[in-house]
């Protein structure tokens, strides 16, 4: 098995000169004591009492801790669909007026424009008689309860007057209803064929096909699209082999070539359950604030992902030592006595390295002049 570490090459070094400093620090008896650093104990490596590497050896326990993975996808900044609304001409008409221009910002009830409108005229018109009929109806009810309180009416006359009453009701609600469903209560300047369209919320102008003079006769066809911008999607592609670690719910830092050094957070709201069938990726949706409007759509932009991993077993990357084909640690079994021990190796985290195999909680492991032990 092959280290990828570069720590271990200067460790190996570093092995490679210990007689040397051992030499240097030997004088006259201090010969036999650098002789005896280390006492090979039927594989059980002891460090006696007065050896010099007792100062150069640091011991820890094996650390066992929940760490997240981060995962990073090329990504993408787009409109959220549900803060996005097609502005449709509720009637048909000749666009009168038009207050706003691609790229405007407007607020909830600003006037868009105004359409000249035969069809809206029409309906103020039935609104207005309603009103007067329903108003008559009312008086005629209400005379005929008089009349027939005092004994002067019969009682198929107090019933007729309560069902025009009814029917003059319901014509009224019927007109009224289709005005306010044309989206505005009262008519634009210049008489009551004059429609004012206006903003159903706050956002900006993201796209507009409206002009003065033009027709609406296509009631399908948008004169104008707003998006609300103050929360934004940023949809990364994930590869098809890493699909499985992203879901709903997760943190993503997101960070974009138009801002650097700056960090975006968001949490994924959704992931496809379709894959693209060219690119062979997974979208996941992150919903990113975006008060300051930083963010603009179609920036490109790199989501990272915190992929949560199960408990891990970490060392430090300077206790690891190259033995051949595999990499060893120097295990402690008694104060300054050790084992060594063959482990195997997940993936670098920092200046740590994940140990699937041969470590315990609660090891301690030489992680600094192990080294030295191995010479």
């Amino acid at each position: 098995m092959l280290f990828r570490s570069k720590k271990i090459v200067s460790h190996l070094i570093f092995a490679a000169v210990l007689p040397v400093l051992l030499s240097a620090c030997a004088h006259g008896d201090g010969r036999q004591e650098a002789a005896t650093a280390v006492v090979d104990d039927h594989g059980v490596l002891r460090v006696p009492e007065k050896s010099p590497l007792r100062a150069r050896l640091k011991v820890q326990p094996v650390a066992q801790r929940d760490l997240a993975h981060p995962l990073s996808a090329p990504a993408m900044v787009e409109a959220d669909p549900a803060h996005t609304i097609n502005i449709l001409p509720p009637v048909t008409g000749r666009v009168a007026e038009l207050n706003v221009g691609l790229g405007d910002r407007v607020t909830r009830g600003q006037a868009l424009a105004v359409i000249a409108s035969g069809d809206y005229a029409q309906a103020m018109s039935d609104r207005q008689k309603a009103s007067d009929a329903l108003a008559l109806a009312k008086k005629t009810l209400d005379r005929a309860q008089g009349v027939q309180q005092v004994g002067g009416a019969a009682q198929k006359d107090l019933e007729a007057a309560h069902s025009a009453f009814v029917q003059a009701q319901a014509e009224y609600d019927r007109a009224d209803t289709r005005l306010t469903s044309l989206g505005a209560l009262a008519p634009g300047k210049g008489g009551a064929h004059r429609m004012a369209v206006v903003a159903p919320t706050d956002g900006s102008i993201t796209a507009l096909s409206a002009a003065v003079g033009a027709f609406a006769n296509d009631p399908n066809a948008p004169l104008m699209t707003i998006t609300n911008l103050d929360h934004i999607w940023v949809t990364a592609n994930v590869a098809e082999n890493e699909a499985r670690q992203i879901a709903a719910g997760q943190q993503a830092d997101v960070v974009l070539p138009a801002w650097p050094g700056r960090s975006f957070h968001g949490t994924v709201q959704s992931v496809s359950d379709v894959l693209d069938a060219d690119s062979r990726r997974v979208k996941a949706r992150i919903v990113v604030p975006n008060a300051d409007s930083a963010l603009k759509t179609n920036m490109f932009a790199t989501a990272t992902f915190q992929v949560p991993q199960p408990k891990a077993l970490l060392v430090p990357q300077s206790a690891l030592l190259m033995n051949n084909d595999s990499v060893t640690v120097f295990v402690e079994v008694s104060p300054w006595a050790f084992q060594r021990r063959t482990v195997e190796l997940g993936q670098d985290e920092g200046g740590e390295t994940r140990i699937t195999k041969g470590l315990q909680p609660g090891d301690r492991v030489v992680v600094a002049g192990g080294v030295l032990i191995n010479d």
